[in-house]
């Protein structure tokens, strides 16, 4: 089991001056250098989460790509629970490389620097994606919350259509976030998967579970 350390959620010096730091590269390999001996979990643990997973993902055998991993404890504590064919990608190298170290006894994970924007993987390739902030981060915008900018709007699609691509027929994506359907789930609806929401709250703040499953192949016609 990789040790879990101190996450650095009140550590003042890591939060940015402008929201939308959160959207760039620079960020983050800043914030990961600050954070070397720690993890960090936006919204929602695995204990949170494991019996969502339980019902949408099944058998613990699928292929998983954690799409944006950062230094969270989710893959890691997956891992221990049975779910060992994981693919953690994040573009950055400082932070890829910490947990690539971390988790070293748990061989069935692998750790790759890759832009979920631009996933260096096959069609078909994943049975479910992960998803737990990154689109969040990706939307971090100085505009109208319900007229978001052009910019914005095509790195979420860009993000989106990856998953959609690299997803096998009946792959799911998840995506854990607190935002509110009237605003997220536009950014989801694609002709090639069904949509469907689910709300978490333990007696506090809402979160939201965006499942898109992917629709098997149409038949060919003759």
């Amino acid at each position: 089991m990789a040790a879990k350390s101190t996450t650095a959620s009140t550590d003042l010096s890591v939060l940015p001056e402008d929201n939308t730091a959160y959207g760039t590269k620079e960020y983050w390999q800043q914030r990961y250098m600050q954070e070397d001996a720690s993890t960090f979990d936006w919204f929602k643990t695995y204990k949170d989460l494991e019996p969502l997973f339980s019902k949408y993902i099944g058998s613990k055998d699928v292929r998983i790509l954690m799409l944006g991993c950062g230094n969270s404890t989710l893959s890691s504590d997956m891992y221990d629970d049975g779910y060992q064919n994981i693919i953690n990608v994040d573009y950055s190298d400082v932070v890829i490389e910490q947990m690539r170290q971390r988790t070293q006894q748990q061989s069935g994970m692998t750790w790759e620097v890759m832009d979920v924007r631009a996933l260096d993987l096959g069609d078909g390739s994943v049975d479910v994606a992960i998803d737990k902030g990154t689109l969040d981060a990706l939307m971090c915008d100085k505009g109208d919350v319900w007229e978001p900018s052009a910019e914005m709007c095509e790195n979420v699609a860009r993000e989106v259509n990856e998953v959609d691509r690299v997803l096998t027929a009946g792959g799911k994506f998840i995506w854990i976030t607190f935002g509110q359907p009237h605003f997220r789930r536009r950014h989801l609806e694609r002709p090639s998967w069904e949509l469907q929401i689910e709300r978490l709250n333990d007696g506090g703040f809402d979160y939201f579970v965006y499942i898109a499953t992917k629709k098997q192949a149409a038949p060919p016609t003759h």
